[in-house]
């Protein structure tokens, strides 16, 4: 079957090529608004479903991975910000505090219609930041299409204490190690 990625994140592109399996991109059209009291996770599920769902009818006989992270501290959503201003909001919220990534994955085969989800939840406890790391942090990573204005596997690694998580490619944006299982159960390995 052939593997395609609903998304158009270049860590999410770069995460599926490490499994060293064929695949394609396509982007999906998702209107990413949380509904009035959704849940971080339940809003990265239902997101991770609709991006594979948006692409499915142009890929029959495929299996679509879907994917999307919700970042959060204290109940509040921490987006992608777009600008060094909402990125360094973001960061001085973060600042001393533990923030929960949900990362959710959707499987879906476009033959039968059979979805599978799973969600990993990451949680990254920052250092109590100042403004100067803030700023230059922001200046030399650039984190500004990143969920929480934060990139693990760059430079961010600079500004937490722990991470606590079962997977650390679900901090990136796509769950390897789920992803890995899940189409295990349909008899696609990396390893073949």
């Amino acid at each position: 079957m052939e593997l395609v990625l609903a998304s158009t994140s270049r860590y999410r592109r770069a995460l599926l090529a490490r499994l060293k399996l064929a695949f394609s991109v396509d982007a999906p059209m998702v209107d990413e608004s949380p509904r009035a009291g959704e849940r971080p996770g339940d809003l990265a599920a239902r997101l991770a479903r609709a991006k594979a769902e948006a692409v499915a009818s142009r890929w029959p006989g495929a299996l679509v991975i879907g994917c999307d992270q919700v970042a959060h501290v204290d109940g509040a959503r921490l987006d992608k910000p777009g600008d060094t201003e909402r990125a360094r909001r973001h960061l001085a919220r973060a600042s001393g505090r533990v923030v929960e990534f949900a990362t959710a994955l959707a499987l879906l085969d476009t033959d039968t219609g059979v979805s599978d989800c799973a969600i990993d939840i990451c949680r990254v406890q920052f250092r109590s930041l100042s403004e100067h790391d803030i700023d230059r942090y922001v200046a030399l990573d650039a984190p500004l299409d990143c969920a929480g204005a934060f990139r693990s596997e760059g430079l961010g690694i600079a500004l937490v204490e722990s991470i606590h998580g079962d997977d650390p490619t679900a901090l990136i944006g796509l769950p390897l190690v789920k992803l890995v299982s899940l189409l295990g159960k349909r008899g696609i390995t990396p390893l073949a």
